[in-house]
């Protein structure tokens, strides 16, 4: 989904996304782009496999720049999460010890209250193989873990930073039913113009011996009239239908539209204004 307007308000807030030991450039760039795409912007990594900066991270971020530029490296997990308050340990694996396990809603509303409070707080996410070591959930507050298949619960690193920003930016919302846009208004048709519609495909119909045999034209009437009043159509919406006649009338696969006119309409070409 194409939406990058560089003219609206950046997002830019939030936990940070801790990555422990990422391998892959790719897999970075693409937390750094799910990371923007949901308003956080601050990204630490725990002595990534191949260094930093990654020239693969930053092609793959597409342009969520601002995340990549002020990516932190650190040697060590313990220093990467020392000026936080509160860490949560994501994993699908159960976890010997006595931890708290939230779910993302319950961990991303408790994250979006400590920040409100003024807090630090951050998300540690494991290395694509094999996840966080039991030391690395030590270090963390409390434990989140994804509803998933429990036959086939791994999640690629970007999937699952994807999932909980998501739920980070949900946790900011008034209404969650709430959407950036709306449809495009429309006006309804009038019942004139719904007549209209009628005429001139009936009047198109008759042409190709549709109604056949006469006797049951008045019923087959009828049934199309219903079938096109079964709901209200828009004014755009009848002006598209009409459009779609004018040029079924005008054209045959014969003598389809590009090339050459009808026979009957020759020497005036036809006009396409009312082809939506």
């Amino acid at each position: 989904m194409a939406g990058t307007n560089s003219e609206r308000q950046l997002l830019a807030e939030g936990p940070a996304i801790i990555l422990v030991e990422p391998q892959m450039g790719e897999n970075i760039g693409m937390v750094a782009r799910a990371m923007a795409n949901f308003g956080l912007a601050e990204l630490r990594l725990v002595n990534p496999r191949d260094g930093w900066p990654n020239e693969k991270a930053l092609a793959t971020a597409s342009k969520a720049d601002h995340v990549i530029e002020a990516t932190k490296v650190y040697d060590t997990l313990e220093q990467a999460v020392a000026d936080l308050n509160f860490v949560y340990a994501t994993t699908a694996r159960e976890r010997d010890g006595y931890k708290p396990v939230r779910s993302p809603v319950i961990a991303a509303e408790t994250l979006r209250a400590r920040f409100r409070a003024g807090e630090g707080t951050g998300i540690l996410f494991g290395r694509e193989r094999w996840g966080l070591t039991n030391e690395e959930v030590a270090l963390a507050d409390e434990i989140v873990t994804f509803p998933v298949n429990p036959a086939f619960a791994s999640l690629n690193i970007a999937q699952a930073v994807l999932l909980m920003s998501y739920e980070w930016m949900k946790s900011g919302m008034e209404d969650l039913g709430a959407v950036p846009f709306q449809a495009m208004g429309q006006t309804p048709s009038t019942k004139e113009q719904l007549f209209g519609l009628f005429d001139q495909l009936e009047e198109a119909l008759d042409a190709r011996g549709y109604f056949h045999p006469a006797g049951k034209k008045p019923k087959m009437i009828d049934n199309l009239r219903a079938v096109l009043s079964r709901r209200a159509f828009t004014e755009q919406e009848i002006s598209v239908l009409r459009g779609v006649i004018s040029s079924l009338d005008r054209f045959s696969r014969k003598s389809p539209r590009g090339g050459r006119f009808p026979t009957a309409t020759k020497e005036t070409p036809p006009d396409d204004s009312a082809d939506a």
